[in-house]
C-alpha cells in the first residue's frame, strides 16, 4: 500500500530547494555586460512566505553562484542559502544540522542529476514536471507544474493541505 500524502507530509519541517530548473525555468540569461538575470514565479515566492509563516524552514541549495539568488532569497526572508556546491549532499547535511532537523523531516525538490544524492537521503523527495527522467523516477512526488512556473507553490500547498494548515491562509469571506 502506497503512503498517503498526509503520511509523507506529516514529519516534514524543512524544505530544501534547488534553484535553476525549480524556482526558475532553468534559463540563465547573461547580457553583453556579463550581467546575469533569472525569472522567478511570484506564486512560488508567496508560497515560500506562507510555509515560513506556518513555522517551517526553507533553504536554497544550488551548484551555481549568483547574485540574483542572493537577492531573491533576501527578498523572501530565506536565510539558509548555499551556493556553489556541485556536490550537494555535504552541503545539505550541513544545512539540516544547522536547522536542527533529521533527514526524515526534510523535503528536497530538485530537477536534475546533481539533486539525486540529496533526494535519496531525505524523508520526501519531490521534483518538477519537466525534470530529468532519472529524477522523476527517484521522486516520491512529481509536481504537475514545471520549474519556474509554480512547482514550488504546488509542493508547499500540497504539504500544507496534508498537514491541515492550508486553510489557515485562506481569508474568510464576509457574508
Amino acid at each position: 500500500m502506497a503512503p498517503r500524502d498526509t503520511d509523507l507530509a506529516k514529519p516534514i519541517r524543512f524544505i530544501l530547494s534547488d534553484v535553476d530548473g525549480v524556482l526558475t525555468d532553468g534559463s540563465i540569461v547573461i547580457d553583453n555586460a556579463g550581467v546575469e538575470s533569472k525569472s522567478f514565479y511570484v506564486r512560488d515566492g508567496h508560497a515560500i512566505k506562507l510555509w515560513r509563516k506556518a513555522g517551517f524552514e526553507f533553504g536554497l541549495l544550488t551548484a551555481r553562484n549568483s547574485q540574483v539568488v542572493k537577492l531573491r532569497a533576501a527578498e523572501l526572508g530565506i536565510q539558509m542559502v548555499r551556493q556553489g556546491y556541485s556536490e550537494k549532499l555535504p552541503a545539505a547535511k550541513e544545512m539540516m544540522a544547522s536547522a536542527g532537523v533529521d533527514p526524515s523531516e526534510v523535503c528536497y525538490i530538485g530537477d536534475d542529476l546533481p539533486d539525486l544524492s540529496v533526494m535519496y537521503e531525505v524523508g520526501l523527495s519531490a521534483t518538477v514536471a519537466d525534470a530529468a527522467p532519472e529524477v522523476k523516477q527517484a521522486a516520491r512526488w512529481v509536481m504537475q507544474a514545471p520549474g519556474g512556473r509554480g512547482a514550488v507553490r504546488e509542493l508547499i500547498e500540497r504539504l500544507l493541505k496534508a498537514k491541515s494548515r492550508w486553510d489557515d491562509f485562506i481569508p474568510n469571506r464576509l457574508a
